[in-house]
């Protein structure tokens, strides 16, 4: 399986994982936009804003979750995201941005501040490996980086070596690859610019091919330690 069909996986396997929904009868908001909602919310609407959090609450839990590993800091940033939109949603412009970029900002926020008060949730790496990452074509071609791995153990290793990025690598993996954003809208949420956004994804998704390299390397040596032992012990 290629990396980009392991990172498609995590975005099927993850459809529908969301925080808990609102079991409440509302008016029909499917016609009304995002960014129309939050303005509607922002104006005193509590049917908007429980329009707007059944349909996002599950990305940012996603979102979440997906840069935490954490499903119980995954639950608690999609209800603080919540609790603090109805705190700023005034501060929402259309002007400088979409509803979806404005409540990712408050997720992305609210997951930092989390990882700042405790550092043993997020199994960051920062050892400087990716550095030794160069621009070889083989970071680029299609190929199987995991052999003869199911697709179920790819996904999982997949999630678990995004998760070990470092984190401006993770997030634009996990905006970019796992939330389809825009190089724009990713760069909009970050605070930085597009060309930035671009740098770090390409670097990100280096990294986790030359990790996949690694592990088809350890792989195809263990399969043939295995079938080295088996004869030894046939014979």
């Amino acid at each position: 399986m290629e990396l980009s069909a392991a990172l498609h996986g995590i975005q099927i396997a993850d459809a529908t994982k969301s925080a808990v929904g609102c079991e409440r009868g509302m008016t029909d908001f499917s016609a009304v936009t995002d960014d129309n909602l939050l303005e509607e919310m922002a104006a005193g609407s509590e049917e908007a804003f429980l329009a707007l959090y059944e349909r996002r609450q599950g990305p940012i839990y996603r979102f979440a979750l997906q840069m935490s590993g954490s499903v119980t800091v995954a639950e608690d940033v999609t209800q603080d995201v919540f609790l603090t939109l109805m705190k700023v949603a005034r501060n929402f412009d259309r002007r400088k941005g979409v509803a979806a970029s404005f409540l990712y900002g408050i997720a992305r926020n609210l997951v930092l501040k989390r990882y700042e008060a405790d550092r043993n949730f997020l199994p960051i790496s920062d050892d400087g490996d990716e550095g030794s990452v160069i621009d070889d074509v083989r970071f680029v071609t299609s190929f199987d980086p995991v052999g003869e791995m199911t697709r179920a153990e790819t996904i999982d290793r997949v999630r678990k070596a995004v998760l070990a990025l470092p984190h401006h690598y993770r997030e634009a993996v996990v905006f970019c690859d796992l939330h389809d954003l825009t190089y724009a809208q990713a760069a909009e949420i970050i605070g930085c610019r597009v060309g930035t956004v671009r740098s770090r994804l390409h670097r990100g998704r280096a990294i986790l091919l030359s990790r996949f390299l690694s592990a088809e390397g350890r792989n195809n040596t263990d399969k043939k330690t295995k079938r080295e032992a088996s004869f030894g012990v046939s014979v």
